[in-house]
């Protein structure tokens, strides 16, 4: 029967509903070590730069639903590393779902890739990112090749263009604010060339602990010149009194023996 010839069936008829069965663990282990360490950085550095901000979340290496056929087809796609901006960072996901979170896609991705993904991440993911997600700024680098950073911006156009490296070799990530750079370094005791976040002025944005440390440095080098002023201060009244001293003895020496005028 045609909907001509039957109203009610137009009236009736509702749009699928979205699938409520989504998985949000494949058992997939990172790369290795060095990758899951990297995802850690950018994800805990950024959270520390906002730490006084509630109206994000940055996640890594966890499912992004976006439509039901991706779901039904099983294709799933986790970034080792996204963020979104203007969300209600209260909110515990397990995932990012796009039709519950009113269409948002992911602002930023960083893919950590290595030799068996490179193709997969510089080609299928970035095509998606550009075309499906829109995602402003995606990056791609290789935790074991400290050459190997490349960002992409999407244009007006809503194509991708290449970025291009400042004489540091830094990307500019323009929805964040923020560089995207290497630094050289050992954290969770390895050793490495890290991708790591730079702010406008070009200070490198610290880990949690790295702040608590830089923080700790600050209180002592106040409190050191605190001492160092208050030292100078007794050395200046002292030698005041010094000063004094040595008037009054000489106005003594010239009230005995007014000759030495």
């Amino acid at each position: 029967m045609t909907t001509e010839n039957n109203p009610a069936a137009v009236v009736d008829w509702e749009p699928p509903m979205p699938p409520t069965d989504l998985i949000f663990d494949d058992g997939e282990p990172l790369e290795s070590n060095r990758h899951r360490i990297a995802m850690n950085v950018l994800i805990r550095s950024l959270q520390q730069f906002f730490a006084d901000r509630n109206d994000f979340f940055t996640g890594g290496n966890m499912f992004i639903y976006y439509s039901s056929t991706q779901v039904r087809n099983r294709d799933f796609r986790g970034p080792d590393f996204f963020a979104v901006l203007n969300v209600d960072g209260n909110n515990s996901r397990q995932g990012w779902v796009v039709w519950e979170e009113n269409g948002r896609y992911p602002d930023v991705i960083v893919e950590l890739m290595s030799p068996s993904t490179a193709t997969i991440d510089k080609g299928i993911k970035k095509k998606l990112y550009e075309q499906t997600f829109r995602t402003s700024d995606y990056f791609v680098y290789d935790p074991f090749d400290p050459n190997s950073l490349q960002g992409w911006h999407l244009d007006d156009n809503q194509q991708y263009q290449p970025l291009t490296p400042n004489e540091r070799g830094w990307l500019w990530c323009k929805r964040l604010g923020l560089w995207l750079g290497t630094n050289e370094g050992t954290i969770d005791r390895e050793t490495a060339v890290w991708l790591r976040f730079y702010d406008v002025a070009g200070n490198l944005v610290l880990l949690p602990e790295e702040a608590a440390v830089a923080q700790a440095q600050a209180a002592v080098a106040r409190e050191e010149a605190a001492v160092a002023q208050a030292q100078a201060a007794v050395a200046r009244e002292e030698a005041a009194v010094a000063q004094a001293a040595r008037l009054a003895a000489r106005l003594r020496e010239m009230g005995e023996n007014p000759e030495i005028l």
